[in-house]
């Protein structure tokens, strides 16, 4: 590499939080198919410091990626795939929301970019996802609740030993 292509330390700490902070966005069907200003600077990078038309921070615009075509451009599919590397344990694990990582695996696949631009479809996704969570959150719930009660059940019997009848 050359000299002048070497990051910094602050380069590389700033591209980190912008790759961060857009594939945790991967995890709203609602961001991959929000309106808002192009995520392609000219040159073909891609920016991740997208500001919506009706001045919401990115993370809560809602009905660009998709509606406005980036999902087809070729140096977009190319960063997605490039972001793979976030399934990495040593990357996972500053992920916030991991369903990102499955939205970012589905992302690699045409028709599942084709899909997205549809409304109907990244709406779909969002009650789906929302049941998944829905469900996790109750199951977990009904687990905690049961293991408190054997706990609870445990602590009440008498020790097992031998100090029935001497």
């Amino acid at each position: 590499m050359m000299a002048g292509a070497m990051e910094s330390e602050e380069q590389a700490r700033n591209r980190f939080q912008s790759e961060l902070e857009f594939i945790q966005c991967l995890a709203n069907p609602n961001y991959l198919n929000c309106k808002c200003v192009s995520p392609i600077l000219p040159s073909g990078q891609v920016s991740v410091s997208i500001t919506c038309d009706d001045d919401l921070p990115m993370f809560l615009c809602v009905p660009v990626l998709a509606q406005r075509g980036y999902l087809r451009e070729k140096p977009f599919v190319n960063y997605l795939k490039y972001l793979l590397y976030w399934k990495e344990p040593e990357y996972a694990k500053f992920l916030k929301y991991p369903h990102c990582l499955h939205m970012l695996e589905l992302l690699q696949y045409e028709h599942f970019r084709k899909e997205l631009v549809n409304a109907q479809c990244a709406k779909f996704i969002d009650e789906q996802q929302l049941l998944h969570w829905q469900h996790y959150s109750r199951k977990r719930t009904r687990l905690q609740q049961a293991l408190a009660e054997q706990q609870q059940t445990q602590q009440q019997q008498p020790p097992h030993g031998n100090t029935a009848a001497k």
